[in-house]
């Protein structure tokens, strides 16, 4: 199963802990790295979200983030296709970025984009399910 984390998912763990849904997606969202850490679940990585967190003022969290580069089974360079899927997941709703992301995550063949913006998640596409670390992580406990 492949999985695509969006770069608010890898921030989760640098934001304040103290609501209870923020900890849970962190809690989640660490559990999905252990997986992945585990080869039970594939990583893929892209160039957005290279670009991304270059652009992360934290340089500790940017170090730490781009550390999950190295474990990913695929990395997705954008191209002229990348490009236009995108354009067409602009049509939904999603901003630039966004859908940016979500067109390298069809490329890499992830199963999920998991993600903890609530704009996206809100949102329904054929061929990925968006997903909250903590649903994610309830449904492959369940199995």
């Amino acid at each position: 199963m492949r999985v695509y984390l969006d770069n608010c998912c890898f921030n989760r763990p640098f934001d304040d802990q103290s609501g209870l849904i923020v900890f849970l997606e962190t809690k989640s969202k660490l559990a999905i790295q252990r997986m992945i850490k585990d080869n039970e679940l594939g990583l893929v990585w892209s160039e957005i979200l290279d670009f991304e967190n270059d652009e992360n003022p934290f340089e500790e969290r940017k170090i730490k983030i781009l550390e999950w580069k190295h474990l990913a089974i695929e990395n997705i360079e954008m191209n002229d296709l990348i490009f236009e899927k995108a354009k067409e997941l602009l049509a939904i709703g999603l901003r630039q970025k966004d859908a940016s992301h979500i067109a390298c995550a069809l490329f890499g063949k992830s199963d999920y984009f998991v993600t903890t913006d609530k704009r996206i998640l809100n949102k329904k596409i054929q061929d990925i399910e968006f997903i909250n670390p903590v649903d994610l992580v309830r449904r492959l406990y369940a199995n």
